[in-house]
């Protein structure tokens, strides 16, 4: 959990970050999100200051709304009232949003999509998820479910998505998929005729000897990082699999182009951490994609991983239906 005290101008005055412990169970998260509440606003009174509004956001299906956690497969939240819960327990005006919309608010205003009116903001990751913002908002869908880029279908019989339909942009593209798809691929290389060595080129292994790969302990997938790593180094089944991954990254972007025609897309999340192993070849993929649309510019998020909090931020000042200075 990344936590913080912010000022209406978008400074971060302190900042903590707490295990979520999602393994405790959904209601030992809730209160752990709501001790974390209350502990900031006592912070913000003892160091002088006045909190005004708390927010808070949560993966999954949101009803901002009504206020409600629908769902979250990672958290085990079932229609959890958090915005309510964490009125209650700070006194406070509380605003609860998606974790992703609430990254993109803070893109769009603070960070790489400032001053840009129509931005489209993915997160790739663990999963591919994107917000759509104008003029600074973001909209969540008739059912709250807005933005779910990652499952767009974009490899019909392909790998099987958590969500349970083979082909989507996730199961392929996502940083997650990117390192499970490398491990399955060496794995079997490595008992395959001829072997790979632990660059994952070719080795001169006997048929039935397996060459030894330097594998992750404990079963444990390779990460992306290290899959871009490899094929930057010249591991030529790491470039597969990071190629096949950015054509299908650049299907998705197109498909959101054609529904969206944005002037930026502001791409975060640990994938966009690769710089320009991914923003080269995908930039070239997807210009390759666009027809009569206008090619979007692809820009690297600026915030890091504290997007989401201050997008959290930013939600409850726009609750007290207050200006809030865009710039």
């Amino acid at each position: 959990m990344k936590c913080a005290l912010v000022r209406q101008d978008g400074a971060v005055v302190h900042a903590e970050r707490h295990p979520t412990g999602a393994e405790r169970g959904p209601a030992a998260v809730v209160d752990t999100i709501l001790d974390v509440a209350e502990g900031l606003a006592g912070k913000a009174r003892a160091d002088g200051r006045t909190p005004v509004a708390c927010g808070i956001g949560v993966p999954g299906l949101v009803d901002e709304t009504a206020g409600v956690a629908v769902w979250s497969a990672n958290l085990g939240f079932r229609h959890v009232p958090l915005r309510e819960l964490a009125r209650d327990r700070t006194g406070l005006p509380t605003a609860l949003g998606h974790d992703v919309r609430l990254g993109g608010l803070a893109e769009s205003r603070l960070g790489a999509g400032r001053g840009v009116a129509h931005v489209l903001f993915v997160a790739v990751g663990t999963g591919i998820a994107a917000a759509h913002l104008v003029g600074g908002s973001a909209t969540a869908g008739a059912h709250g479910a807005a933005g779910e880029l990652g499952h767009i279908l974009v490899r019909p019989g392909g790998p099987r998505c958590g969500c349970g339909r083979p082909g989507c942009l996730e199961a392929v593209a996502s940083a997650s998929a990117i390192g499970r798809r490398y491990t399955a691929l060496a794995r079997s290389a490595a008992l395959s005729p001829g072997g790979v060595g632990a660059s994952g080129r070719p080795g001169s292994v006997g048929a039935t000897t397996p060459r030894t790969v330097d594998f992750p302990p404990g079963g444990a997938a390779f990460g992306a990082a290290e899959v871009a790593d490899r094929a930057a180094a010249g591991d030529e089944l790491a470039g597969r699999v990071w190629r096949e991954a950015v054509e299908a990254l650049a299907d998705g972007l197109a498909t959101a182009q054609a529904l969206f025609d944005v002037e930026s897309m502001v791409i975060g999340g640990g994938l966009a951490r690769a710089g320009a192993r991914l923003f080269d070849p995908l930039r070239s993929a997807l210009r390759e994609r666009i027809t009569f649309h206008r090619e979007p510019r692809l820009v690297a998020a600026a915030l890091g991983d504290e997007a989401g909090c201050l997008g959290a931020a930013l939600l409850a000042f726009d609750s007290l239906e207050q200006p809030w200075p865009c710039g």
